[in-house]
């Protein structure tokens, strides 16, 4: 069986040893390349063209940010992140590196990584190995932001009309989730009549850099659920994100957090959210599921079809991972599968069929 060729990026003498010891160790990986700086990681992927990369982020002279964009521009490669996501700054870094290219991030311990961190890492670099990535123009990762309307607006997707005034659109996303959002938020319409409730599979450490990171980006209120408060009424976008290691539910009008089981291994799970929200709004939500590893959400999806609750899936051709998406295919969940460039006009078609406005 072919060996997984991996190379690997910290300032940390320790890290990489210890790196390359489980990994080598592990029996299915090779160990190809260190590199202690992004400039020497830039220059060892063109040259041994690794299978996947595992990259620090905070190094000297060229950090793992301007890495990750200097190897998608020229020599794309699945990149995973260690990134020590308690420290916020370090955390808004980590989602700048996804929206570059970055595959996944992986929370780094502060203290030893022991035993059980180093078979998280080892899954997560089996599945970025897997993804195909971009190109990513270096010159748009600074600039590129979804386009302003033209004189001619392209035309609204033809969307049968509804008994039901939309109330809420509810979104889960998984591995590539931060950047099909970041895009998607930013492309919706400053008029899109709906509130979003909004589920990443994130980490306590994470969840604040990520809601911070999705306003500052979108210029939208992004926060994250507070327990008990109220279901956001529709006439304005606003977002409601379930924090880390919590599920995010919708009961008697209101959002609830809660500590229960994970659901194929996820806490928040988007199966949770979407399986209140079709019992508790029925039609009059709308569920979108986005790119995404295993099969979270693809049940809670199925339950909003059955509820008549219109439903979304993003599309292969635009998903950094398809599993969830194709999941919810597979169960007949998905009543449209756009592209994620198509998803900003046909949501706000679907948001527009039969609105009411209200106040949020």
């Amino acid at each position: 069986m072919k060996r997984l060729r991996v190379l690997i990026v910290d300032d940390s003498l320790t890290v990489r040893r210890r790196l390359a010891d489980a990994f080598t160790a592990e029996g299915s990986c090779e160990v190809v390349g260190e590199a202690s700086d992004g400039q020497m990681a830039f220059e060892q992927c063109q040259r041994l063209r690794p299978d996947v990369v595992t990259m620090d982020l905070m190094m000297p002279r060229v950090d793992g940010l301007r890495a990750t964009e200097l190897i998608m521009g020229h020599c794309p490669t699945p990149i995973v992140v260690l990134s020590a996501t308690e420290n916020r700054v370090e955390g808004l870094r980590t989602l700048d590196a996804l929206a570059a290219g970055a595959v996944d991030a992986v929370d780094k311990p502060s203290g030893l990584l022991d035993a059980r961190w180093m078979e998280t890492l080892l899954s997560r670099v089996r599945v970025a190995s897997r993804v195909r990535v971009i190109t990513h123009v270096r010159a748009r990762l600074k600039t590129e932001r979804p386009r302003p309307p033209s004189a001619v607006p392209p035309p609204m997707p033809a969307v049968a009309p509804s008994s039901h005034a939309p109330r809420l659109l509810v979104v889960g996303a998984s591995t590539g989730g931060p950047a099909a959002m970041r895009y998607l938020l930013g492309a919706l319409p400053p008029d899109f009549p709906l509130p979003m409730l909004l589920v990443l599979h994130t980490t306590e450490n994470f969840d604040t850099a990520m809601a911070e990171w999705l306003e500052a980006q979108s210029g939208l209120s992004v926060r994250k659920a507070v327990d008990g408060e109220p279901l956001p009424l529709p006439g304005r976008l606003c977002v409601r994100m379930a924090p880390g290691n919590r599920h995010m539910v919708v009961r008697s009008g209101r959002l609830w957090l809660e500590d229960g089981p994970e659901r194929h291994s996820c806490r928040p799970s988007v199966d949770s959210l979407f399986e209140s929200v079709a019992r508790e709004m029925g039609a009059t939500a709308i569920g979108c599921l986005l790119t995404g590893m295993g099969r979270d959400g693809a049940e809670g999806l199925s339950a909003l079809r059955r509820a008549g609750a219109p439903t979304v899936v993003e599309d292969e051709s635009t998903c950094v991972v398809f599993g969830m998406p194709r999941e919810a295919i597979r169960l007949g969940a998905a009543q449209h599968v756009v592209g994620l460039t198509g998803l900003p006009l046909l949501l706000t078609a679907l948001a527009r069929a039969g609105a009411r406005e209200g106040t949020a």
